[in-house]
């Protein structure tokens, strides 16, 4: 588990595709304090597994499903990532509960200063801007922000100049491709009300219902 809130920023040393997969190599710093083979570091959002360390970098293999549903197939040695430690059980819980599993990719639509913030707005399907809910969160390439509009096809946060110098999210351009991770909690809610995708209706669970939770004295 992470928090969203970013350690450092690594530099791509080489990704090495395969027919199913990819070997991402990763010069980093800070992150490999205290990491040891086997452990997760989320990589733009992405949790990866370390599979080999040397000095100042690490290695961590990506599945083909990962690749397809994330902007890491797109990376190219001297990119630069947003790099976080799985989540300390002593530490402290300062954005929100993110899992690393990306639930698909956005687009970045348009970036705009207001005083000392930025203005970022993503273009998202459907799929993913069902769970946005305004000031609610959301995890763009790893990073814990508010949703702090939303519209029909996109939403957007807005960025401090000490989330926009510690991440790489002011340096993308509009046009750009992000990961993004829904809160999960509005999707736990989702399944266990028995709608959407990945409810069980199809299996012959009843799901929760409105019925029944007056029936129980909700």
């Amino acid at each position: 588990m992470f928090t969203g809130i970013i350690e450092e920023i690594g530099t791509v040393e080489s990704i090495q595709k395969g027919r199913e997969g990819a070997a991402l190599t990763i010069c980093a710093d800070k992150v490999l304090e205290g990491s040891r083979i086997g452990d997760s570091i989320a990589v733009s959002g992405v949790c990866l597994t370390v599979t080999h360390m040397a000095q100042q970098q690490f290695q961590a293999d990506v599945m083909a499903e990962t690749l397809r549903r994330s902007n890491l197939g797109g990376l190219h040695s001297g990119d630069r990532v947003n790099l976080e430690r799985a989540m300390a059980a002593d530490g402290r819980f300062g954005g929100h509960i993110v899992a690393g599993h990306i639930d698909g990719t956005g687009q970045i639509r348009s970036m705009r200063r207001e005083g000392n913030a930025v203005w970022v707005e993503i273009q998202a399907e459907p799929g993913i801007l069902r769970y946005i809910v305004q000031k609610g969160s959301v995890a763009i390439d790893g990073i814990s922000l508010t949703v702090a509009a939303l519209a029909e096809d996109h939403f957007a946060v807005s960025v401090i100049p000490h989330t926009g110098s510690e991440t790489t999210l002011l340096e993308k351009k509009p046009g750009q491709v992000v990961n993004l991770e829904n809160d999960m909690v509005g999707k736990y809610v989702e399944r266990l009300l028995g709608i959407g995708e990945g409810s069980g209706k199809d299996s012959g669970q009843s799901g929760l219902t409105r019925e029944k939770l007056l029936q129980y004295g909700f």
